[in-house]
């Protein structure tokens, strides 16, 4: 008895991309791309009427809804779809993110062909296929639990990177200004730096944060 196809929806700001994408999967037995999403919401929307049994995701797409939390909501669902992210980034900052929202695999868009057609059939039958980096990252993190930042304290680093100063972050995080001075204070200590310059640096150097 024949096996059902696997049915694909791919999510990806770029036409380009998903072309590619399309052109690669559909030369495979038992992959059918079903459809196709520009941005996260129209991913979301199209996952959720069920006739999608794996997700390829990007995790930006410009102004709106990220891939890590249109992820989230897709995985919320009864019967949701597998999510398998296809990105170009593997930064702490664009991973733990992705996996908390409930990412069944992690690639990076450099990947073999045929690596990212295993990490499909892997998704969709609910095992995880993670980018070695990625999978290194993580490793370290379970080796190093106290020197590990937690995904605020990124969130934190990230804003400060990005020029924000300690009220723009709270307001934006929705913290107060004292609790993002303690996400600071930490980060500090787990970096071994002693002001936000040196661990904006230092971070980015770790790989924890792009920029």
């Amino acid at each position: 008895m024949t096996e059902p196809a696997i049915r694909l929806l791919l999510a990806d700001d770029h036409p380009i991309v998903r072309a590619g994408l399309r052109a690669l999967l559909e030369t495979e037995p038992g992959l059918v791309v079903s459809a196709e999403a520009a941005t996260a919401e129209e991913a979301v929307a199209r996952a959720a009427e069920g006739d999608i049994d794996v997700v390829l995701m990007d995790l930006r797409f410009g102004p709106g809804m990220t891939g890590a939390e249109a992820t989230a909501v897709i995985t919320a669902r009864p019967d949701a779809p597998r999510v398998l992210i296809v990105t170009t980034y593997d930064t702490d900052a664009d991973t733990l993110p992705a996996i908390e929202a409930g990412a069944t695999g992690y690639l990076l868009k450099d990947a073999p062909p045929e690596e990212l057609v295993t990490a499909v059939r892997t998704a969709a039958a609910g095992r995880t296929t993670l980018a070695p980096t990625v999978a290194d990252r993580l490793m370290n993190r379970m080796r190093m639990p106290t020197t590990a930042l937690t995904l605020r304290e990124i969130e934190v680093l990230v804003l400060v990177a990005d020029g924000l100063s300690n009220r723009a972050i709270a307001e934006r995080l929705h913290l107060t200004e004292g609790t993002v001075k303690s996400h600071l204070a930490r980060s500090y200590t787990k970096l071994g730096v002693d002001s936000r310059t040196a661990a904006v640096a230092t971070a980015t150097d770790l790989g924890l944060i792009r920029r």
